[in-house]
């Protein structure tokens, strides 16, 4: 601790007490290579001081994550993954596979989607499949 009071009593006040500034603007001009290495630590504080408060004053919290919504939110909940298929002579000339995992009767589409988009804003609609006779 008396290193500390040392150098705020004595060391600093020396030290800035013999820095080589200028009374004038025109001054700085004037001064050698070796003055200006002199005065090269105090610039060096005042400009760190100066980015630290500007950074300071500008800082902006980031913005929190939304949280992730979960696509399917009644589908076969009890299964570790939803996996349908189809067999392609099932189909018929025409199938229509929901998109949105809305649909009572998934994973065919019952229309659901059209509530789910009004709600959302999204665009989801029907993945349809067809036979060309």
């Amino acid at each position: 601790m008396e290193s500390f009071s040392h150098s705020v009593r004595v060391s600093i006040p020396n030290y800035l007490r013999a820095l080589p500034i200028p009374e004038t603007i025109g001054g700085f001009f004037r001064l050698s290579f070796k003055d200006w290495l002199a005065l090269t630590p105090l610039g060096l504080l005042i400009a760190g001081s100066g980015w630290l408060t500007y950074r300071h004053l500008t800082y902006k919290a980031p913005e929190p994550e939304e949280p992730k919504s979960k696509v399917n939110l009644s589908v076969k909940k009890d299964s570790p993954k939803v996996v349908d298929s189809v067999d392609i002579e099932e189909i018929g000339s025409k199938k229509v596979f929901c998109r949105c995992w809305r649909s009572k009767k998934f994973p065919y589409c019952d229309g659901a989607h059209t509530k789910h988009n009004e709600e959302t804003g999204d665009n989801v609609g029907p993945l349809i499949i067809s036979k060309k006779e």
